[in-house]
């Protein structure tokens, strides 16, 4: 398995970080099919192939995914898709 954890600082109210987090959410849905739950200030997703989790901190976003087989020969695209929408949707 690969793993992948993003850091994003970001400077914006708590609404829209998770408008943005949405955002990319809707992304691993359309891309990958997974499954999304916010609990807290945590969304977790799933599918048969990636499984993971983004936190809402003070300041940040950070993301972990551990990335199954066929997904795992992917993680590069993967990353940088991610870190991509992180900083159009949260600045830089």
């Amino acid at each position: 398995m690969s793993q992948i954890s993003i850091e994003q600082t970001h400077s914006l109210q708590p609404e829209a970080v998770r408008a943005a987090v949405d955002t990319l959410a809707e992304k691993l849905r359309s891309r990958f099919g997974a499954n999304t739950q916010w609990a807290d200030e945590t969304l977790q997703f799933k599918d048969g192939g990636v499984e993971g989790e983004i936190r809402l901190l003070p300041g940040r976003v950070h993301v972990v995914a551990e990335l199954g087989m066929i997904y795992g020969l992917m993680k590069g695209p993967i990353e940088s898709e991610i870190r991509r929408v992180l900083q159009e949707q949260l600045g830089a």
